[in-house]
């Protein structure tokens, strides 16, 4: 073995036993074997039956509790599940050690065929954004809206606090950071997360940083975690650079699904100027920016980006067209609905606490 490979990984069937990953209230964690993958998937029991299924799906290094306060925001809305993708959360690595875009779409595919519950809508942050793209560019059938929280399509000028992520795609980085971060506590680890997916690190809760220590000191323990990281990330950076139909950008044109997109102002790893291509790139998108929101919006201000999506939901169910197409449609998402933009695409800019959303033309 070259020394720029990563380290064999042994079979789930024979990986360590760990602490179990934590269930919220009011929330259920179940196993799905499908070929060559086994994925652990969150859900709560929707308020009502007959309502919409939808699905949500994180980001790199991420897992299905990322989604755990928007889930809750919107039980009574929609049929909710959150996926842990191969190798995150509670999901083994995949049988054949793929972490492409591709391979992730693929899975995120094979679950929904299996389970039957398409078209749905589906939901991406971060890594989880481009493999949704990429599933609503391939599989309209399966996707009734798509919501995209800070998706990460490639860029041209990548922020520089972006670019650390970036490089655990290069080989051999992951062992050297690996290497120099072995003192490290679960704790140091959070904080330092959180302060580069937070806008306002101090709105997490206690309790919520507690609980994601504890995750933290979880992973560690898993062999497979810096693979899974490793290849995620050499796999997000190999679809930036493919050309052609394959392309992020391309595939994004592709897109029949109303979109409702979600970028936060202090992002640090997904550049807020990318907001206003997405905005063009998407055939029927609708823009909600959070000024004081970083890369997890969807954990920052969940009652917010709650609400943009029921109103974005609303129109959809109300037009002929909500479970694709090309339809431009007015209001705006969270917002007052007023001046919507004259190429049909609206942009709402939200204040930092979510009580004062205003509409303004892109």
């Amino acid at each position: 073995m070259s020394s720029t490979e990563l380290p064999f990984v042994p079979p789930a069937t024979v990986l360590p036993k760990v602490a179990p990953v934590r269930v919220g209230e009011g929330e259920r964690i179940r196993s799905v074997g499908l070929p060559g993958i086994t994925l652990t998937v969150r859900s709560r029991p929707p308020a009502r039956e007959g309502l919409p299924p939808a699905l949500y799906v994180h980001g790199l290094g991420g897992s299905s509790q990322n989604w755990s306060a928007l889930m809750e925001q919107l039980e009574g809305d929609v049929d909710g599940e959150a996926v842990d993708l191969p190798g995150f959360g509670d999901s083994p690595p995949p049988d054949d050690g793929n972490y492409s875009i591709t391979a992730h779409a693929r899975a995120v595919i094979r679950f929904l065929d299996a389970s039957g519950r398409g078209p749905v809508h589906l939901f991406g942050n971060s890594l989880g954004g481009a493999v949704s793209t990429r599933v609503a560019a391939v599989r309209p059938d399966l996707v009734r809206t798509l919501t995209l929280v800070s998706p990460a399509l490639p860029e041209i000028r990548v922020q520089r606090t972006a670019v650390p992520t970036g490089l655990l795609a290069v080989p051999g980085v992951a062992g050297l950071f690996t290497r120099y971060s072995k003192g490290w506590t679960a704790e140091q680890r959070v904080r330092g997360v959180t302060a580069l997916c937070y806008g306002d690190p101090e709105r997490v809760t206690p309790e919520g940083f507690r609980y994601a220590v504890e995750e933290m000191e979880r992973r560690l323990q898993l062999p497979y975690f810096w693979d899974a990281m490793t290849r995620s990330a050499r796999g997000l950076v190999n679809a930036y650079t493919l050309g052609g139909q394959h392309a992020l950008w391309r595939q994004a044109e592709r897109v029949l699904a109303p979109t409702l997109l979600v970028y936060g102002g202090r992002d640090q790893l997904v550049g807020f100027r990318m907001a206003q291509k997405a905005a063009r790139t998407f055939r029927d998108s609708r823009l909600l920016t959070l000024p004081e929101a970083g890369h997890v919006a969807m954990m920052e201000y969940p009652e917010t980006v709650a609400g943009a999506f029921r109103e974005f939901a609303a129109d959809g169910a109300n037009s002929d067209s909500s479970v694709g197409g090309s339809d431009k449609r007015d209001g705006s998402a969270g917002a007052s609905g007023e001046g919507a933009s004259g190429d049909g695409r609206d942009t709402a800019t939200a204040s930092s606490d979510g009580a004062d959303a205003t509409t303004v033309g892109s």
